[in-house]
């Protein structure tokens, strides 16, 4: 599989993964859930989705597969970016408020995609 192809497919996903993400961080943040906590909630749903497409359709060859093994892989990838942004965006939160970590939080993850798309293409997805 070329790198092109998993960049513009990993690219696409992580756009969906993204929106649902924010849009559920947004959402409970402005009902009243701490932004961490929205921050967190967010993520797993991201990330729910991310893993199974990223499995069957960005990373999927022979070399790869989903199971057990790559899903514990993912879960670790995956709480290690979640503590970096989760810290992240509560940092923006208490220095400078709701509305700049809603800003703040498209270029934390953009940081934490390029580690995962690096991670899942390596490790994350390999049999």
């Amino acid at each position: 599989m070329s790198l092109l192809r998993q960049s513009r497919s990993y690219l696409v996903i992580g756009v969906l993964q993204w929106l649902l993400d924010w849009a559920v961080m947004v959402a409970l943040s402005h009902a009243g859930l701490p932004v961490r906590h929205a921050n967190v909630v967010g993520r797993v749903c991201g990330a729910l989705m991310g893993y199974w497409a990223n499995g069957k359709f960005t990373f999927a060859g022979e070399g790869t597969t989903l199971g057990r093994t790559q899903l514990r892989r993912f879960v670790l990838m995956w709480i290690g970016t979640t503590i970096v942004s989760t810290w992240a965006i509560g940092q923006v939160d208490d220095l400078f408020g709701l509305k700049w970590a809603w800003l703040a939080k498209p270029l934390v993850e953009l940081a934490m995609a390029t580690v995962g798309f690096t991670l899942s293409r390596h490790w994350v997805y390999r049999r």
